[in-house]
């Protein structure tokens, strides 16, 4: 009799398994159909109740894809990396590095460093000089400075000219405004460049070490930097892997805490969710797959929920709040037509695979 319960027990843990794989056949589907799409490789990884759940890397470059990726290195004087993608690949991830960076600024602010609604002219004296110094660090946090940006091209474009903070500071100061700071949402490099000007001057130390000390290294984060330029791009420079972020996001999803250490306070974790983008605030510029999406502190806000902040080259991070997951969807391509529409179906097959 005892062999037979034990059998029974065994059968019912098989059958159990099997249902919860059969619960990702359609983000398997939704995965090998959108790759081809998405650069022709991608990773996602998926986390719930303290593990990874899911993990599938889809690699299918096609002969034309192959051909643009090697045209692309040559004109970057680099070698074209064909290799397939998996968990641990390393890549640029666009703005997906907005909601690092605001998460480093507000370990300043839990620590009393900063406050939230402190005028950037109190620390960089060359904003107050062009008329820019009201400027609160909130609203660089939340690109309602009422700075008018140029594109994201643009600012790329000029960020390798540039040799110091202080220099990209200086650009910035000569822009013009677009309206009143807190008026004007424009999704731009603009606040987050001053915001991490701010930390290196208060804390006499560069991005680039700030962001090790203080996110990398203790969420172990061994892949990701923002690059070994002499100025970091706080809004778009990261390059990171679908692991790392998935660990970032763990600590988003737990209000602050990764493995037991507290790295951002409660606190800090709800400041950053809350929309700013009210019906008071006018759009100067958005990314069309935004929608009508709100913005907190580095992240959209896609509903009462889920937050997220996708890059240019279309990864896609997520969590999902009540359903307490996270989503890390790693790829690299250029042609947004469908992002907005892919990201919301993906969304919606999570929520299907993980209730």
């Amino acid at each position: 009799m005892k062999k037979y319960f034990i059998f029974v027990a065994a059968l019912l843990l098989l059958a159990g398994s099997a249902n919860a794989q059969q619960n990702f056949d359609k983000l398997d589907a939704w995965l090998n159909d959108n790759t081809p799409a998405m650069g022709g490789r991608s990773v996602l990884v998926v986390y719930k109740d303290g593990k990874v759940v899911y993990n599938k890397a889809v690699n299918d470059l096609s002969r034309r894809q192959k051909m643009v990726n090697k045209f692309i290195a040559r004109k970057q004087n680099k070698t074209a990396n064909l290799d397939d993608y998996d968990a641990n690949t390393k890549i640029p991830i666009a703005s997906c590095s907005k909601w690092l960076s605001a998460a480093l600024v507000m370990t300043f602010v839990d620590e009393g460093k900063i406050k939230l609604t402190d005028t950037v002219g109190k620390y960089l004296p060359v904003l107050s000089q062009h008329g820019k110094g009201n400027i609160t660090v909130s609203q660089c946090l939340s690109h309602t400075t009422g700075i008018k940006a140029p594109s994201l091209k643009e600012s790329l474009q000029e960020m390798r000219n540039v040799n110091t903070m202080d220099d990209a500071i200086a650009d910035i100061a000569a822009l013009q405004m677009e309206g009143k700071p807190g008026t004007v949402f424009h999704y731009s490099n603009a606040g987050l460049q001053i915001a991490g000007a701010i930390i290196e001057k208060i804390s006499g130390k560069d991005f680039h070490t700030l962001f090790a000390e203080r996110i990398a290294g203790p969420l172990e984060m061994k892949s990701s930097d923002f690059g070994t330029s002499k100025v970091a791009l706080p809004a778009g420079g990261a390059n990171s892997s679908a692991n790392d972020y998935t660990n970032f996001l763990a600590m988003i999803l737990n209000k602050g805490v990764y493995k037991g250490k507290r790295i951002l306070s409660e606190a800090s974790i709800a400041e950053m969710q809350i929309n700013r983008v009210t019906s008071a605030v006018t759009i100067g510029y958005s990314p069309a797959e935004a929608g009508s999406m709100g913005y907190g502190y580095g992240e959209w806000v896609m509903g009462p929920n889920v937050v997220s902040s996708p890059g240019l080259f279309g990864s896609f991070p997520m969590v999902d709040n009540k359903g307490h997951y996270t989503a890390f969807l790693l790829c690299y391509y250029i042609k947004n037509d469908g992002r907005g529409e892919r990201y919301k179906a993906l969304v919606g097959l999570l929520e299907e695979a993980l209730k």
